[in-house]
């Protein structure tokens, strides 16, 4: 196991073409991570929020997230920047400012979840 920050990450499995099979994973245990994941990513307007802060290393205001966001209620968008905070996908800078000023920029595991995303996307693009 490789560790990362006090934590010991598991290494991705390997397919084995002579079993079909991902040898070395208990099946319900990635069913398990498979659904928190869904529950991360798959809510609405989660991922287009990620594009905008994957974009650029600026910090992103709430004001060009909803400029951004066409479709998506004021109240959606500021649960899913709550949701994405705590998960530690996003970091929130409010200033103490008239008016108010907040700002987000992603986080070290927000960027790699990203990165992950986009190979998935180009994984779709190659295969569709």
């Amino acid at each position: 196991m490789k560790e990362t920050k006090g934590q010991k990450v598991k290494k991705l499995p390997v397919y084995n073409e002579d079993s079909c099979s991902f040898n070395g994973y208990d099946s319900q245990k990635l069913m398990s991570q498979t659904a928190k994941l869904r529950n991360l990513i798959t809510k609405r307007g989660t991922f287009e929020m990620l594009i905008p802060l994957c974009c650029t290393t600026n910090p992103v205001r709430y004001k060009q997230f909803r400029e951004l966001m066409k479709g998506i209620s004021s109240k959606t968008l500021a649960r899913r920047l709550k949701e994405l905070e705590k998960d530690g996908i996003l970091e929130r800078q409010a200033y103490n400012e008239i008016p108010p000023r907040v700002e987000y920029r992603m986080t070290n595991k927000g960027q790699e979840l990203v990165e992950s995303i986009l190979n998935l996307i180009q994984w779709m693009i190659k295969w569709s």
